[in-house]
């Protein structure tokens, strides 16, 4: 089963080191990594993906709360989140295709950040469903170039009844 794990650590060199380092000397895969600072500058939030079942996770919950930059780790699967990843996707546009293009564009909110004499940057957000659509919906004219980030999320508020 896939897991999101929110990882807030202290913003030093090497934390990122010892973190991969830790996943990577028992095995384990990160499917996708993202880090950068909170609203505190001495502290950043690593969003980590990876897969295991139940045992697995929780070893690797547990080795991370023991190594010492680690303020605090939130295994977010099974509760509500929010989640978003970016993509940048370069695609091929003639003056045939480009209105097509920028209707696809349109439908799923995203936009053209770049336009050259034969393509368009497409920048989109979304959770990963959105992005994967977007991307096979542009493949007919010939994806030159996909960047993305790795998945963010967020715990959800408490709801005040």
């Amino acid at each position: 089963m896939r897991h999101t794990i929110s990882v807030l650590v202290t913003n030093e060199f090497g934390v990122l080191s010892r973190i991969a380092g830790l996943f990577s000397g028992r095995g384990f895969n990160i499917e996708s990594l993202c880090v950068a600072e909170t609203s505190d500058e001495l502290v950043s939030r690593m969003t980590i993906v990876t897969s295991g079942d139940d045992r697995i996770i929780e070893q690797i919950t547990k080795q991370l709360n023991k190594l010492i930059n680690v303020i605090k780790v939130h295994d977010l699967t099974g509760e509500e989140y929010i989640n978003r990843e970016l993509a940048l996707i370069k695609v091929n546009s003639t003056a045939e295709t480009r209105a097509e293009i920028l209707g696809i564009v349109d439908i799923f909110r995203a936009k053209v950040v770049d336009v050259s004499p034969r393509t368009y940057t497409v920048e989109i957000t979304g959770d990963e469903e959105k992005i994967r659509a977007i991307t096979e919906l542009l493949k007919p004219f010939g994806v030159k170039e996909i960047a993305k980030t790795g998945r963010i999320a967020m715990a959800r508020s408490l709801k005040v009844k």
